[in-house]
């Protein structure tokens, strides 16, 4: 394993950037935020990353604490990477970084890759904007569907596909609301009260965000 780089300063944001200011290894505390994931996964999700800089970057997360990889039992009998307590600390920084880089989005690239549940995370932000409280959402995109835990303290925060037990609301959003949403030119409580989201669902947290 390499040697630690550093910007040798007695500095918590330079000894912060140590860690995480690789390329790259911010995007891989994003995967891992919806929960443990194979090496295969990672690499399907982050486009553009090689083989060798994601082997490296995932070494040094877990050299640096913030991951661990352990072997999942028979029959998968495969590797995953997950999150420690302290990589999980991460996300606050994740979610500043995604609301201050928002303005910088502009117009979606013919270049630029997708995957739905990229979205969660904003959305994360506007659900507790809206005083969502708790519970679990499944979120229909026109790239895909994925689900969001609101309020979770432990476990993963979102997952791709439909919610693995039925959901307390269900959003869907087309893409012109997701683009608005993700720049900041629109918020969650815009779009609901525009009726830009349709929300499905009978229980409490359904209700809570048809009438906001």
């Amino acid at each position: 394993m390499s040697p630690r780089r550093s910007y040798d300063q007695y500095c918590s944001a330079a000894r912060a950037l140590d860690a995480v200011g690789d390329r790259w290894t911010l995007l891989i505390v994003r995967e891992l935020l919806g929960g443990p994931r194979r090496y295969t996964d990672l690499h399907a999700d982050l486009p553009g990353v090689s083989t060798d800089v994601l082997a490296s970057r995932l070494k040094d997360m877990e050299r640096d604490e913030l991951t661990t990889r352990r072997r999942l039992p028979p029959p998968g009998a495969a590797y995953v990477y997950e999150l420690t307590s302290r990589g999980r600390e991460l996300l606050p920084v994740l979610q500043a970084l995604g609301e201050w880089g928002a303005p910088a989005l502009g117009e979606r690239r013919p270049t630029d890759a997708v995957r739905a549940h990229w979205f969660a995370l904003p959305l994360l932000r506007g659900l507790d904007a809206a005083g969502a409280g708790e519970g679990l959402v499944e979120v229909h995109l026109d790239e895909g569907r994925f689900h969001v835990w609101l309020g979770a303290g432990e476990g993963p925060l979102y997952g791709d596909g439909t919610a693995p037990r039925e959901p307390d609301a269900r959003l869907t959003l087309d893409t012109r609301t997701c683009e608005a949403m993700s720049r900041g030119t629109s918020t969650l409580l815009d779009a609901l009260r525009e009726g830009s989201v349709d929300v499905a669902g009978e229980g409490t947290l359904a209700k809570a965000l048809r009438e906001v």
